[in-house]
């Protein structure tokens, strides 16, 4: 896979973000993941060596809050931003070019592993089926028995839905949720309920 950021460009995009205001190593890190829907997440390895190259050129300077650094952008900084507007322009452009490929990459493999997890299912659907029919009294299993276990998966679905919706809502409210990631989502659901449909009917 080609690099997210051309060379150099990761540079100029920190000094970019760090213009909206001061921000501990983490938040640079979250807040580039959110720039790409949650396709990309930089290491911490990747981003600090570039924020301390930052500090030395004094285009960035840091300030301790308790155990974390927080990162300001400087006067210096913001000269060098201004003059490179026309250089963060291409990389904006470029940033959606690689939101749209990793996005079409995350697509690919979701349905690749959900072809696989279906066949898993299906293969072990028709081992329980086969190795009920061998079972003396399967066929007189009580019901009790069938409610539970639909109570059991109706009780797995709602949580799942639960959880998942919180986890949305916060996404959201953190101004991170784009057409890419809901795009992803709903793929996800989509191969998910194919899966669990193919299981279903087997």
């Amino acid at each position: 896979m080609p690099p997210v950021f051309a060379h150099g460009a990761l540079r100029l995009y920190l000094l970019a973000l760090l213009e909206e205001g001061p921000k501990h190593g983490y938040d640079v890190i979250r807040d580039l993941s959110g720039r790409f829907g949650g396709t990309y997440c930089p290491s911490a390895g990747t981003v600090y060596p570039r924020l301390a190259k930052l500090e030395e050129e004094a285009l960035v300077r840091t300030t301790s809050d308790g155990r974390r650094t927080i990162y300001s952008i400087t006067d210096a900084g913001l000269a060098e931003l201004e003059r490179r507007r026309d250089e963060l322009q291409a990389v904006e452009e470029d940033i959606s070019a690689s939101i749209r490929r990793l996005a079409d990459e995350l697509r690919s493999d979701i349905q690749a592993n959900m072809k696989g997890l279906r066949a898993d299912l299906a293969a072990t659907a028709e081992a329980a089926r086969k190795g009920s029919h061998r079972m003396p009294g399967a066929s007189t299993r009580p019901q009790a028995s069938t409610h539970r276990l639909l109570k059991e998966a109706e009780m797995m679905l709602q949580s799942f839905r639960d959880d998942v919706r919180v986890e949305l809502r916060d996404f959201a409210g953190r101004g991170a949720l784009d057409e890419i990631t809901a795009e992803t989502v709903r793929t996800v659901l989509d191969q998910a309920k194919i899966a669990i449909q193919a299981t279903l009917k087997g």
